[in-house]
């Protein structure tokens, strides 16, 4: 059965940084229940072969165990944690990155029939399904040339191609499929969700970002939630607060200083936000990351 061989090809070749040998291919072997952190979720695609996880976007949240795929079609502020793993019974994943010229290309050389219909509506941009054997399949095959370095060059892209297709053709289709087409409304979205990413410092009106993404403001306002699961606004104060818990890993004493950096005009606002999002002040959140960081180092 695939999935046993997929659980045996990720045990045996899990690296404490997740890299592999692979472009675009993680590998997550946890042994202990985490606590949540928060991270971007990228484009990509996530199986769990042991264990389970839990994924959190805005107010909406998604669980997903063996033999279950996570497709995230945005690159979005999530808050994630492992449930209930042990050094005997690890939780163990696998990840690629979901590239939309990759998809573009795909979908220029099949033709429209061999795709399911598309749904017509805007998708969440995380969405959980039960993977099928096919794909499971493809993903050893893949794994399979971690053991095979002279096969790399010429089937990596090869493996690569037949997991889209999966994808494609899958329940989640349609969100994947949005991926490679440059005018889509996921398309739109994301130019907003990245133009708020590389501008988060600035307060910014909701019009002008609706225009930059080509549509009306009623319609950006439906779709950005129906994507992120949170309004612009409050996607910016997320960004805002992931990028403010970097910068306190290395300036743990200056609070106030972050808070400026990051946009905030009021440090108390920013003390208050942040103690919603991670769970603990600033300054407490601080330590408890340099001390986790401390403990990992040999």
């Amino acid at each position: 059965m695939s999935l046993d061989e997929l659980r045996d090809l990720l045990q045996r070749h899990a690296r404490p940084d997740l890299t592999t040998a692979i472009d675009g291919v993680r590998i997550c072997r946890f042994e202990h229940t985490s606590s949540p952190e928060s991270s971007m979720s990228g484009t990509s695609l996530a199986i769990v072969a042991q264990g389970s996880k839990r994924l959190a976007l805005g107010d909406q949240v998604y669980d997903y165990g063996v033999g279950q795929y996570l497709i995230a079609s945005v690159d979005l502020p999530v808050t994630g944690h492992v449930l209930d793993t042990t050094v005997d019974k690890p939780t163990l994943g696998f990840g690629m990155s979901l590239e939309p010229a990759a998809i573009a290309e795909l979908l220029l050389q099949v033709e429209a029939e061999d795709l399911p219909r598309p749904a017509g509506t805007v998708r969440p941009g995380i969405a959980v399904s039960q993977a099928p054997e096919d794909l499971l399949d493809a993903v050893v095959r893949l794994l399979r040339l971690l053991d095979r370095p002279r096969d790399r060059k010429a089937l990596v892209p090869v493996f690569k191609r037949e997991i889209l297709w999966r994808l494609l053709t899958g329940e989640q289709g349609d969100a994947v499929r949005q991926l490679g087409l440059t005018d889509s409304s996921l398309s739109h979205i994301s130019r907003a969700v990245r133009w708020i990413r590389e501008n988060y410092t600035r307060p910014f009106r909701v019009e002008d970002v609706a225009r930059l993404s080509g549509m009306s403001v009623s319609a950006f306002h439906r779709q950005f939630h129906a994507v992120t699961a949170m309004s612009p606004i409050q996607f910016q104060k997320h960004i805002r607060l992931q990028s403010a818990r970097l910068l306190l890993a290395n300036n743990p004493n200056d609070i106030t200083g972050v808070s400026y950096s990051v946009g905030y005009d009021s440090p108390s606002q920013f003390s208050r936000e942040y103690r919603r999002l991670f769970g603990a002040p600033p300054s407490q959140d601080a330590v408890r990351m340099r001390d986790r960081v401390g403990a990992a180092l040999p």
